[in-house]
């Protein structure tokens, strides 16, 4: 490596940006040599430890540490430090679009809290999702066409074809990831769109984008046992990479069924039921969590005291689940301002409930009040394994800082929750991370 490649050469700056003051003083201080005779799997192993933020920032101090992030497989970073899935928050403003935000938050780093981030351009506030390292919307002027754009860089956009069947507020999931520009996504369900009318009566089939062809794929529609015109609003989903299916459960009713990806159809569609005696859920989202499903809602009965917020383990071949955990009744209370637990046993009124919503991934639940517009309230979940624990896993809950201050006052939140794959934030042109 030449001098000039060296990290002590602050004048060696890549396109990712200049160095922060604190990594380049850190390296100035020692000689060149000595970074030579690190060699590179060592600065590898250095490197692989940093939370996503600060190795985007060593990416770039000099070339040689930014080739050693770029160049390495994923499973180097996964396997030396577990990457959990951000929270990313669109705070929209529905008479002053400017005035939108949009924050990303990353569990792994304590110091990062919540980052700012560019709103997307023109988002419809009802098709904008995400999911696998990506973020999905439909293009106002033609909703038959999704745009495409790794998260952390919202100015890198794909544009896929026409699908075969314009549609309104869709469940958008990313299924496999083609390299590392785009991945290919499955497209079930929402309300078909004609002549800008919307008909909620049609089924819609499944539609599948194929990123190595640049293609769609129909596949067959939701199952009869779930309402027509079902959109992202009353579905969740959850991908099980090494079954190859999809799930997909409804909000309320409980009914699930799978879309296998290679076969290309559905699993029979049947309710989930509790395992042990106890009131089933009233609503609930379904994730993954270590190769599982789980949900995460809210369970309330009258024999069974206050409402609560609880996560369950499911047996998808017995269609069973079983409850693993509840959040603590004091951060229920704070996703409501300290009104929550007991003035819902007070009232006896499990509606104020609904504006709980919830993302999830990869063993991370996030639990947000989409009503509590300014503070944003929400709480993570880390979901871990435990064979002594009920249905093997455990689940540890805290709060989520409040989101940074002044936050323009907005109408609507819609948050999402994903893992960020390293390569293409450090994509030439430079990270949005800052």
């Amino acid at each position: 490596m030449a001098a000039g490649d060296s990290p002590n050469n602050k004048s060696g700056q890549t396109d990712g940006g200049e160095a922060p003051p604190a990594a380049a003083a850190a390296c100035s201080a020692v000689p060149a040599a000595e970074w030579e005779r690190l060699g590179w799997d060592l600065t590898e192993l250095i490197l692989c430890r940093l939370p996503l933020r600060s190795l985007v920032r060593a990416g770039a101090v000099c070339r040689q540490w930014r080739a050693v992030v770029a160049r390495c497989p994923p499973s180097t970073w996964s396997s030396s430090r577990r990457r959990l899935p951000w929270l990313f928050v669109f705070a929209h403003h529905n008479l002053v679009p400017r005035l939108s935000s949009a924050f990303a938050y990353d569990p792994s780093d304590d110091e990062s809290a919540w980052i700012p981030l560019p709103a997307p351009s023109a988002p419809l506030p009802d098709s904008f999702s995400g999911s696998g390292g990506f973020s999905f919307s439909f293009l106002s002027s033609s909703p038959s066409r999704l745009s495409l754009s790794p998260l952390l860089r919202p100015q890198t956009t794909f544009l896929s074809p026409p699908l075969a069947f314009p549609r309104s507020n869709p469940l958008v999931v990313s299924v496999l990831s083609s390299g590392h520009e785009r991945p290919s996504v499955v497209v079930v369900g929402g309300a078909r769109v004609v002549g800008g009318l919307v008909d909620i009566e049609d089924r819609l089939p499944v539609e599948i984008y194929e990123a190595g062809d640049d293609a769609w794929e129909l596949g067959p529609p939701l199952p009869a046992e779930f309402r027509p015109g079902c959109s992202s609003q009353w579905l969740s989903a959850a991908l099980l990479p090494g079954r190859g299916l999809l799930f997909v459960l409804a909000t309320y009713s409980g009914v699930l069924s799978a879309f296998d990806l290679a076969r290309g159809a559905w699993t029979r569609p049947r309710p989930l039921r509790p395992r042990a005696p106890g009131p089933p859920p009233l609503f609930a989202f379904l994730a993954a969590a270590r190769g599982r499903l789980v949900l995460a809602g809210l369970r309330s009965g009258p024999d069974y005291g206050p409402a609560q917020f609880a996560v369950w383990a499911v047996d998808d071949a017995a269609m069973e689940c079983e409850e693993v955990g509840a959040m603590p009744a004091e951060l229920l209370a704070w996703l409501f301002d300290g009104e929550g637990a007991a003035a819902a046993a007070a009232d006896d009124d499990d509606d104020r409930f609904a504006s709980l919503k919830c993302a999830g991934v990869d063993g991370v639940v996030y639990v947000f009040n989409e009503d509590r517009h300014r503070g944003f309230p929400a709480c993570v979940c880390e979901i871990s394994e435990d064979d002594d624990a009920p249905g093997g896993l455990r689940c540890a809950w805290r709060k989520v800082p409040p989101l940074p201050a002044p936050v323009d006052p907005f109408h609507k939140v819609i948050a999402f929750c994903s893992p960020v794959p390293v390569h293409p934030v450090l994509a030439p042109r430079g990270p949005v991370v800052r």
